[in-house]
């Protein structure tokens, strides 16, 4: 620092020295190393706008059980398969009305329906339900109902699990929550959350001439903008603002003044006082709260060059230009992604984006529909994957990166349409790995320690054959199967293109499922009690989706055989532990870790291969060769072993 003395006798202090933006920026972040602060646990209505601290398991499956989507009655699928309009089918009521927050008790038998409204429990025996709307009364028998359209199993039913999978990664640390994130986190019943602290920043204006807003003005005196200004920008950037009002450019009083600060917040901006002059007295005050001290007075910026910076006991100490727009011009520039990273949070724009739909898009006619979507960029185009967990989900809205509008005159978009798709969170980054096709926690394991190198990845689950399409069609760098040959026997090699290479994943231990202690299950040999099961007309199955590795399993078992519930097809493991445990079913095949969650009896089968299809081509590419990496990696072999599954190394 230069000291000269005026004409009047007063020191003035000059800059110490001139520095570019960049390089002012790059000694801030060098001797601050600014990063989250810690966590704290707050109550669920008070976490909006909170960071998370930790990633957030899922403790439920959502819906926690099978239920209806629409008013009508639950039937078994096939007895209506060739109900029309001109040719009703007649069902026996059972005389039971299924409301939501009602536990069904009369199953429902063959020619048999039961009333159930939307959200209600599906019962035992049913596979589907029929809209109200494609019914009537039987006119010769009230105690009988009408069916004049069929409907698929599975057809207007929410499967447990379809929404959120127990155990499933919901939010990643470092998530803002939103109310899409309080929706996802209050459904699967979550009271308190952990979050990163936010940052308290004591802010204070310094001069003679200011004044507080609201008070009258004195002759030569201003009305303090920058403190109140500089408080609520420090409040946009996820911190808390502690605005202790003006200080007169008295070295007691500023002392005393930046002293208290300093004590009570972990950052401190001031504004004013930063260039020459005989009333400025912040830069020495500064200077002497202790190392590393002043690391910066002076930017080359138009406006904002007398822009000082500090780091003292770990806490960033800034004092911004006197003027209102030097003051705000530099705070965002400079300071705010300092702050910001303090509160674990990220640089994030707003935009509006254009984007290609890979897949043609059902709409309904007259209603304008608004599709939840997750982009991918691929050989420099957007992709817009829809998210259609169906309306009852939280998670597509709360994992999608926006959405786009369907016309009401419109029954679909096509494949290949352009859409334009409003962000929801302002941004969207392309990641580094686009995952498309099955999904399982332990992937979770795999993209979080991705993430802890700061690599970014997009998971979108569409099950193996969807994945399987869209690396054929080069909209994904991986996809993720589990898909069993019939005819040979193995798994997934055998559904690969020449052009694609096969990375090995984990084995999951898939067994026959069923309620402990159930002594039709419990101690037998696994091939003996699928026999057994298979000719006791009383046992209920419940199945696997059609495509899934899980079914083509089952139906190699099964041998052609249709047992009673075979046409109840959830689409997750989870899926059928909750029909088992609650006892809409009696066995059913699903991973290991399902009958753990579910306190369920295990018999086993054989392991399930879950692996990586990925073109030979991009094997080589970094981040590739990090995913692969990530297999092996501690976290995610002790995830992995937690899990029960077992590391695969070669097929």
């Amino acid at each position: 620092m230069t000291e000269l003395t005026g004409p009047t006798g007063l020191k003035q202090e000059q800059f110490l020295s001139v520095v570019s933006r960049d390089e002012a920026a790059a000694r801030f972040r060098a001797a601050l190393r600014p990063g989250p602060l810690g966590a704290e646990t707050v109550d669920l209505g008070a976490s909006l706008g909170r960071v998370l601290s930790a990633d957030i398991t899922a403790p439920v499956d959502a819906p926690p059980f099978d239920r209806s989507v629409v008013d009508g009655f639950a039937v078994r699928a096939a007895d209506v398969a060739t109900a029309s309009e001109a040719a009703p089918v007649t069902l026996r009521l059972t005389g039971e009305t299924i409301a939501c927050g009602v536990a069904p008790v009369t199953p429902v038998g063959p020619g048999m329906a039961s009333t159930l409204a939307t959200g209600g429990p599906l019962p035992r025996g049913a596979d589907a339900v029929v809209m109200i709307e494609h019914t009537e009364p039987d006119p010769a028998d009230a105690a009988c109902i009408r069916i004049g359209r069929p409907v698929l199993p599975g057809q207007n039913v929410s499967f447990a699990g379809s929404d959120i999978a127990r155990g499933e990664t919901l939010l990643r640390r470092g998530a803002i929550v939103g109310a899409r994130e309080i929706g996802m986190l209050a459904t699967c019943g979550l009271g308190a959350v952990a979050v990163v602290r936010r940052p308290v920043v004591a802010v204070l204006s310094t001069g003679d001439e200011l004044v507080a807003p609201g008070a009258p003005l004195r002759p030569a005196a201003v009305h303090d903008a920058n403190g109140p200004m500089v408080a609520a920008a420090v409040r946009e950037n996820g911190c808390e603002a502690l605005l202790l009002g003006a200080v007169p450019d008295d070295e007691g009083a500023l002392k005393a003044a930046i002293g208290d600060a300093f004590a009570r917040a972990d950052a401190v901006i001031l504004s004013g006082g930063t260039s020459k002059g005989a009333g400025d007295l912040t830069y020495r005050l500064v200077a002497d709260l202790g190392a590393p001290g002043v690391v910066v007075h002076g930017v080359a910026l138009k406006p904002g060059k007398p822009l000082l910076l500090a780091v003292s006991g770990g806490k960033p100490v800034v004092v911004l230009p006197g003027f209102p727009t030097s003051a705000m011009f530099t705070f965002h520039d400079i300071v705010a992604p300092v702050l910001r990273l303090m509160a674990g949070l990220p640089e994030r724009p707003e935009t509006t984006v254009r984007a290609t739909l890979p897949a043609r898009v059902p709409s309904e006619l007259g209603r304008t529909e608004f599709v939840m979507v997750s982009l991918i960029d691929r050989g420099g185009e957007r992709l817009a994957y829809p998210l259609g967990k169906g309306s009852g989900a939280v998670t597509a809205f709360g994992r999608a990166d926006g959405f786009f509008a369907i016309d009401a005159l419109a029954d679909h978009a096509p494949a290949g349409a352009a859409v334009d798709v409003t962000l929801l969170s302002g941004s969207a980054q392309a990641p580094d790995l686009a995952i498309v096709g099955s999904h399982c926690v332990a992937l979770d394991a795999v993209t979080g320690v991705l993430s802890d190198a700061g690599l970014s990845s997009r998971v979108v689950p569409v099950g193996s054959l969807g994945g399987l399409a869209a690396l054929k069609r080069g909209e994904c760098d991986l996809a993720p199967i589990h898909l069993l040959h019939p005819q040979t026997g193995r798994y997934n090699l055998d559904h690969l293109d020449p052009d694609m290479t096969l990375v090995p994943g984990w084995r999951r231990l898939q067994g026959i499922v069923f309620r402990a202690g159930d002594v039709r299950f419990q101690n037998r040999p696994a091939e003996e009690a699928l026999a057994a099961a298979i000719a006791d007309p009383d046992l209920l199955m419940v199945n696997r989706n059609a495509g899934s590795g899980t079914r083509l399993l089952v139906d190699g078992l099964l041998k052609g055989v249709r047992p009673a519930g075979y046409w109840n097809q959830p689409k997750s493991h989870n899926a059928v532990g909750a029909a088992v445990a609650q006892g809409r079913a009696d066995w059913g095949v699903a991973i290991e870790p399902v009958a753990r969650d579910y306190g369920l009896g295990f018999l086993p089968l054989q392991p399930e291969h879950y692996d990586f299809a990925v073109r030979t081509a991009d094997l080589a590419r970094p981040a590739l060769a990090a995913f692969r990496a990530a297999l092996d990696s501690p976290a995610v072999r002790e995830a992995l072993d937690g899990l029960g599954f077992r590391r695969a190394v070669s097929d």
